[in-house]
């Protein structure tokens, strides 16, 4: 039941002691404009990187890589951490580095 008039920048609508009447002015008019042709232009800039983001959340992931799992990419040795108990804790490091 409210009557907006674009000319006058007036909204009226009926209310429970009369006519409700809300103005603004041309700057307030103008302000939401500009900010609504921003708010459009970020979205048609951001269409290429949300299709980008589905493509790639649509790929399957790389079954070599697991949350939790590590696999060294070159032959590695075990030097334990404490010489009296080989089994507690290791070191891996590269079986080609040199003795020094």
């Amino acid at each position: 039941m409210a009557v907006p008039n674009y000319t006058y920048l007036k909204l009226k609508m009926p209310g429970p002691n009369g006519v409700i009447t809300i103005e603004s002015t041309y700057e307030h008019a103008c302000d939401y404009d500009i900010e609504c042709i921003k708010y459009a232009e970020a979205i048609i800039e951001a269409e290429p990187l949300i299709v980008n983001l589905d493509r790639l959340g649509s790929e399957a992931p790389d079954s070599k890589r697991r949350a939790r799992t590590f696999e060294p990419t070159e032959a590695v040795k075990l030097i334990p951490v404490d010489p009296a108990c080989p089994d507690d804790q290791a070191l891996r490091i590269s079986a080609t580095l040199d003795i020094k």
